[in-house]
């Protein structure tokens, strides 16, 4: 029987018509053809309220907070595609992970959604960087949180202009390089793992 890595493919937007959310999908698909059983999460059907200590305190982990650690649990690898806002990642983005940071029960050890996890980041933007400066800002929290972040990450720029009606990219070598981070977390993954 052959090992089968579980990777979770998600974006830091909750716009319905996400470039990032388009973006994150074609790195899924090069994760599937390398072998790997992907799941998508969409952000917006995980609502939560601003991390807030007291809150915590007083009611535990929001529902989705709780569902959303369940299945970062639960898979191997992630695929994460962020818009850049104002130089850095979505507040979205690290709402989810403050609130999946935080130990659901006594007993759970530190971080555990996210210890020893393989992750690829990548973005779009309209702009001309592609969204690369909020890559920097992502990269460092999830190294800090024992992520495993792969070298590689992609950035496209001019987004607007570069989907086909297909959910393709129109440049044939954008297109590989995405599909390449969903193959290569499935190859680190895998070897870890298999």
């Amino acid at each position: 029987m052959t090992y089968s890595p579980k990777i979770l493919a998600f974006a830091g937007s909750t716009r319905m018509d996400s470039y990032n959310k388009k973006l994150v999908k074609v790195a899924a698909q090069g994760a599937r053809s390398a072998g790997a059983e992907v799941t998508y999460l969409d952000l917006r059907d995980f609502p939560m309220p601003l991390y807030d200590g007291d809150l915590e305190a007083q009611e535990g982990l929001p529902q989705n907070a709780l569902k959303l650690k369940e299945l970062m649990m639960a898979h191997q690898g992630f695929l994460i595609a962020s818009p850049e806002y104002n130089s850095s990642f979505s507040a979205v983005l690290k709402n989810a992970i403050d609130w999946a940071s935080r130990p659901a029960s006594p007993d759970e050890p530190m971080l555990a959604c996210f210890s020893d996890k393989v992750a690829a980041i990548m973005s779009a933007s309209p702009g001309g960087l592609g969204g690369l400066r909020g890559l920097v800002s992502l990269r460092s929290l999830l190294g800090n949180i024992k992520v495993i972040v792969l070298p590689d990450q992609v950035a496209i720029p001019k987004i607007h202009e570069a989907f086909n009606a297909d959910g393709t990219l129109k440049d044939l070598q954008q297109q590989a390089s995405i599909e390449k981070l969903g193959e290569n977390v499935t190859k680190v993954v895998s070897k870890l793992n298999g």
